[in-house]
């Protein structure tokens, strides 16, 4: 490992990148891998570089290996002119995600969780996860060699689990608290030798960095005005937000862009704290929403997200199940399949648009985290047509559709 430390986003206080516990030993905040204040993007071909080569000034790694990577990363920014149009802003784009190789966002820091994992010298990895997180720990851990567990919640939905069984990991339906979930696995980690690389660990964070990276060069370093992002936990934002901020450190951009946190109404604890003008966020008793993928209530970087958001002069935004539902529909009329969390950003553009947040001058990156058929369930409650016919009567049918 190159010489780095972690640091508590609240106290500051400092520990080694060893320290496999992300949480502060004083003050229970989620710990960071320090800032980097000098690198460059190491220029290649992407077809045969990976995600970790390519940034590699920006990782705490001194050997990589090659072998983990399942080609994650490296994802398109889709704009879309006829939506910029229909919201009166002056571009927006789509980083898709789902384009990863389990399909969300999570592999970026899966790998790096990985990597982290076997340079530390651990043999054992876990998450724990109701959806997507679980399927990249399963799968990295699989190509990997590593023994993993995966830990869910009592009531996931039986079409998630056998994607995650289909891996072979230890995978357990834990019935409790789902909230409280998180923080015991970590003391299960470190008495059973288990590395959990959960939702906000400091190298998962990292690895989500690689998002604003890709999105600076994908725009020739234009940095846009506002990136959206559906947030559960808050690592990803934490690290979207870290990377434009080790970029502008070394020089590459001029700018930050403003970040907007984006949750579903039913379950938005870091979006109520920031409304009652609180600093820290309280549960949500009873969560109920249609993203299920970012109903966290008690999300572990909630407050660290309050704070970070805040400074950068961002915002918070809440949308609910039938925004979210509308904007599901109209990014599929852009091509683009997402799970209900993946269209929480669209849907929270287009009500910051309304209110007059949004201005017709403003660029804005909606992050699409997850891919659509990780939540097939929803389908339902969209007014799907499917015609039938005779082979012999197809040219009339689709004559009365022309």
């Amino acid at each position: 490992m190159k010489k780095a430390n972690l640091i508590c986003t609240k106290c500051k206080k400092q520990f080694p990148l060893t320290h496999i516990n992300p949480r502060c030993d004083i003050c229970r905040e989620p710990l960071e891998v320090e800032k980097v204040t000098s690198g460059k993007i190491h220029e290649g071909n992407i077809l045969k570089q990976t995600m970790l080569e390519r940034y590699a000034d920006f990782f705490p790694f001194t050997r990589l290996d090659k072998e983990i990577s399942l080609g994650e990363g490296f994802t398109p920014l889709a704009e879309s002119p006829k939506l910029a149009s229909e919201l009166s802003v002056k571009n927006i784009f789509f980083k898709n995600e789902s384009q990863n190789p389990t399909w969300s966002f999570k592999d970026r820091g899966t790998v790096a969780g990985v990597q982290h994992a076997i340079g530390s010298g651990h043999t054992r990895v876990g998450t724990v996860s109701t959806g997507n997180m679980a399927v990249s720990v399963a799968a990295y851990g699989a190509r990997a060699g590593l023994k993993t567990f995966v830990l869910v919640s009592g009531d996931i939905p039986p079409e998630k689990l056998n994607p995650i069984a289909i891996y072979h990991p230890i995978l357990i339906k834990v019935i409790g608290d789902y909230g409280k979930l998180y923080f015991h696995s970590l003391e299960i980690g470190k008495q059973q030798g288990i590395y959990f690389i959960n939702s906000d660990v400091p190298l998962r964070v990292e690895g989500s960095k690689t998002i604003a990276f890709e999105i600076c060069e994908q725009i020739n370093f234009e940095v846009p005005d506002y990136v959206v992002v559906p947030t559960s936990s808050g690592g990803n934002i934490r690290g979207i937000l870290k990377g434009f901020e080790e970029f502008r450190l070394c020089g590459l951009i001029s700018k930050i862009p403003k970040m907007i946190c984006a949750q579903a109404a039913g379950c938005a604890p870091i979006y109520n704290a920031y409304r009652s003008n609180k600093e820290t966020i309280s549960s949500v008793e009873t969560p109920h929403t249609i993203a299920h993928s970012i109903a966290n209530p008690y999300p572990p970087s909630g407050n660290e997200v309050l704070r970070k958001i805040k400074e950068n002069e961002g915002t918070f935004v809440a949308v609910t199940d039938e925004e979210i539902l509308r904007a599901q529909r109209r990014l599929a009329g852009e091509g683009i399949f997402g799970q209900p969390a993946s269209a929480v950003p669209l849907a929270a553009v287009e009500k910051l648009r309304t209110e007059h947040m949004l201005t017709e001058h403003d660029t804005v990156v909606c992050i699409v985290t997850g891919g659509g058929l990780k939540s097939t369930v929803i389908l339902k409650e969209h007014d799907l047509k499917v015609l039938h016919g005779k082979l012999e009567d197809l040219n009339i049918l689709i004559e009365n559709e022309l």
